[in-house]
């Protein structure tokens, strides 16, 4: 392991898993790939310290980005239709409005019975939705619907599969009934006033019914963190095939509805190019929680995120991270409520970027729980980086995770397939070892493709 700030360029003198030549061909490709914008621009030349970063370890890099949206003044809590609280973290607890169910109501369709049958039925059943039906009397039966209010003096309800009716039109049970079967009581889940859920509960779709079931149209939440997206670089296409140097823009449709899964509000996506006074203009001008720019985060000619943040006296918290690819990725605060995200330019290397600093920063800001971490092992051995760590998207087939092998900075080929990211300590990981693994916000949409 080298000191903190070495800038990578030479072999780890203690690593068993790669030789030499292995290790400074990953290291040159890392060099290569991971400070274009999008694949184009030539990595700069170190300073005069042998350093273009004060790189920093890949976890403290997401711990500073959490810590930096807990330092930073909680927004006012918003009060939100049910429609719109999806995913929200709740700013008060959920407390019952109501009992639940508020009567006594039949868990099936049947009969509402009183007393030792066999009984006779009335002509007129009871539906839900309805007034409070007439009181039964021993032996006497009403048809009943599922939800339906319970008539008062009710034994039991016999549902429909375990009764007959004879010729005579009276009610027999075909099997034994306990008192008060299938009756649901008044406040069985709860009484009003109950908590049902506490505070920073996140808002899922049963949350959104149990609200509703319990009186609610409006929750107090969390306001969503708002994103401003900057895509930087005058080589990039926004329609058409690539030509004469110029790329299409992989990052400007990406990132949006990324940043939405994590949490965000996309408040605009702007195209700046490399022209650095509409960057300066944009980045002061935004009234965004968190401003995420894509490339110019190296030092080369066109690369202005870092004079424009000197120049604002913006405060920069993470000036590079020990990790492939994404290394030149930056985190400053740029107002007392505002951050800025850099992005190296290259997709993949963009994306470690932006699940390195951007999600621990919006999930904090949110008010969302940390994910447990989890790990599985390898289906196969990954070729580390000396000393830093590698993101290597994985599908997970059954207890195994299975590397995927377009890993390349400016690859997205294997993260498309992608069910997670692994964590691959430097040095690599050897077949059957434990890797941790970073789900990916539409995992659990069980796309099964795999370009392996």
């Amino acid at each position: 392991m080298t000191a903190p700030g070495t800038r990578a360029g030479a072999p780890a003198e203690d690593s068993d898993d790669l030789d030499v030549e292995e290790a400074l061909a990953l290291v040159r490709e890392d060099k290569d790939d991971d400070h274009g914008n999008q694949g184009q621009v030539p990595a700069p030349a170190p300073d005069a310290h042998g350093e273009r970063h004060r790189a920093i370890p890949w976890p403290q890099a997401r711990e500073i980005a959490a810590r930096a949206a807990r330092a930073r003044v909680r927004p006012a809590p918003v009060t939100v239709p049910l429609a719109d609280a999806l995913g929200l973290a709740l700013a008060a607890p959920l407390n019952a409005l109501t009992d639940l169910p508020s009567f006594d109501t039949s868990a099936m369709d049947g009969w509402a019975v009183a007393g030792p049958g066999p009984w006779d039925v009335r002509d007129e059943g009871v539906l839900a939705g309805h007034a409070q039906p007439e009181p039964l009397t021993d032996g006497e039966a009403v048809r009943i619907a599922t939800g339906a209010r319970i008539p008062a003096d009710t034994t039991a309800v016999l549902r429909s599969e375990h009764g007959r009716v004879d010729a005579q039109g009276r009610l027999h049970a075909t099997r034994e009934m306990a008192h008060g079967q299938d009756i649901r009581p008044r406040a069985q889940e709860c009484r009003s006033g109950d908590q049902l859920l506490p505070l920073g509960t996140v808002v899922t779709p049963a949350v959104l019914g149990l609200a509703a079931a319990a009186g609610y149209d409006t929750v107090t939440a969390v306001p969503r963190p708002r994103a401003e997206v900057l895509v930087l670089g005058d080589e990039l296409l926004t329609e058409g095939l690539p030509y004469d140097g110029l790329i299409r823009d992989a990052l400007g449709p990406m990132l949006p509805p990324w940043l939405r899964a994590l949490g965000a509000e996309v408040v605009a996506v702007r195209r700046i190019g490399d022209d650095a006074e509409a960057l300066h203009r944009a980045v002061t001008g935004s009234e965004a929680d968190l401003i995420v720019t894509t490339g110019g985060t190296a030092g080369g000619p066109v690369d202005h995120v870092h004079p424009i943040l000197e120049r604002i006296g913006a405060e920069l918290l993470v000036d590079g991270v020990k990790v492939r690819p994404g290394h030149p990725m930056l985190l400053a605060r740029t107002k007392d409520n505002q951050h800025l995200v850099g992005l190296p330019g290259n997709p993949l290397a963009a994306v470690s970027g932006l699940l390195t600093l951007a999600e621990p920063l919006l999930r904090t800001l949110a008010a969302h729980p940390a994910p447990e971490p989890y790990t599985l092992p390898l289906r196969e051995a990954v070729q580390g980086h000396p000393y830093d760590t590698r993101l290597i998207p994985v599908v997970l087939r059954g207890d195994l995770a299975v590397p995927l092998h377009y890993n390349g900075p400016a690859m997205l080929r294997g993260i498309a397939a992608a069910d997670a990211l692994a964590v691959v300590p430097p040095g690599g990981a050897r077949q059957g070892e434990e890797a941790e693994l970073i789900d990916l916000p539409w995992a659990a949409a069980g796309i099964g493709v795999c370009f392996t």
